[in-house]
């Protein structure tokens, strides 16, 4: 029988078993899908924790990429044989076979590896959601500066790259002097050891005393404040993340005498709910990939049974650039 790895409690990295499963045929907007990879990304820390709550037991996952076995009725964009990579509700890519549906399940381009494709859909398209389409309304034009936090994990390593192909000078965050390093390998204009420095002052040292025009924080608790202090007037702050553990609640009145700022709280989910809006992503993220302008960097990689110590490394915040599973 094909395994997977499931939830029956919400919990630490303990809770996560690799079980037998049954994987029966596609139903309507549905395929079958066999992973050569998954990928890891930090809501799975969540979805296992309950801070994003789901039905148990709960297959974990959000991230993969296969061969289509079969599909179910009506769907026509794919068939049995097509390589094919997703970033997807609901939960399971950790797992050999499944069952999914079919609307944001993209065929992989040719020159496009498994491994890449497990490593770079979730993160990727949200790098994509949030440079193109998650913009202060003043827009971003080349030149302008940008902060992003955690500019060397998986996303924020493809981010560097992307606003660098975009005129961007990005700004990132890391910590420590390697990881700091990274970034800047990757396309980021300065980047910030926030264990040795005020992160908020620095910013304002490396724009003149402006500020930047959007800040992308998937750090969340930890860095919301500051990030607020980062902004010049009618500046964006783009939550999408909680690595630290969720933003405090706040209130709206501090966000005037800043600047008459903006906040929002984004997720991928809202962007890719369509079929044609995931497929367009995709054929960007795919465009920037192809072209050499992005390079997929997969610094971790482990055996499906041993997820438990992936989660822990991530949460401990030992990984660089991504992280896949393999069945």
């Amino acid at each position: 029988m094909p395994r997977a790895i499931q939830i029956a409690a919400f919990g630490g990295p303990e809770q996560m078993q690799l079980v037998d499963v049954t994987v029966g045929d596609p139903g309507p907007g549905e395929i079958r899908i066999r992973h050569h990879a998954c990928g890891l990304n930090f809501i799975d820390v969540y979805q296992r924790t309950g801070l994003y709550p789901n039905a148990l037991p709960l297959s974990l996952g959000m991230e993969g990429a296969g061969v289509v076995e079969a599909v179910g009725e009506g769907v026509t964009h794919l068939r049995p044989g097509d390589r094919a990579a997703y970033a997807s509700n609901p939960p399971g890519s950790y797992s050999e076979v499944r069952v999914m549906p079919a609307r944001t399940v993209c065929k992989l381009p040719d020159d496009i590896g498994f491994d890449t494709g497990a490593a770079m859909m979730l993160k990727g398209l949200t790098a994509q959601y949030l440079l193109k389409k998650t913009l202060p309304v003043e827009g971003l034009q080349p030149g302008d500066f940008v902060l992003f936090h955690a500019a060397a994990g998986g996303v924020g390593l493809i981010a560097c790259q992307w606003a660098r192909a975009l005129g961007l000078q990005l700004i990132g965050t890391a910590g420590g002097a390697a990881k700091c390093e990274l970034a800047l390998a990757h396309g980021a204009a300065h980047c910030i050891d926030y264990t040795r420095e005020d992160f908020a002052a620095r910013v304002k040292d490396i724009t003149g005393g402006k500020g930047v025009k959007v800040v992308y924080d998937s750090i969340g608790k930890d860095t919301f404040d500051k990030s607020l202090d980062c902004l010049r007037p009618f500046g964006l702050l783009a939550s999408f993340g909680n690595a630290s553990g969720p933003v405090a609640p706040f209130s709206p009145g501090i966000l005037g005498p800043k600047g008459s700022l903006y906040v929002t709280r984004c997720t991928l989910f809202t962007h890719i709910a369509t079929r044609e809006s995931c497929q367009a992503m995709a054929d960007d993220l795919f465009a920037v990939v192809s072209s050499g302008q992005v390079k997929i960097r997969i610094d971790q990689r482990y055996p499906l049974a041993e997820v438990a110590q992936a989660h822990r490394d991530l949460e401990a915040r030992k990984t660089t650039g991504c992280t896949i599973l393999l069945p």
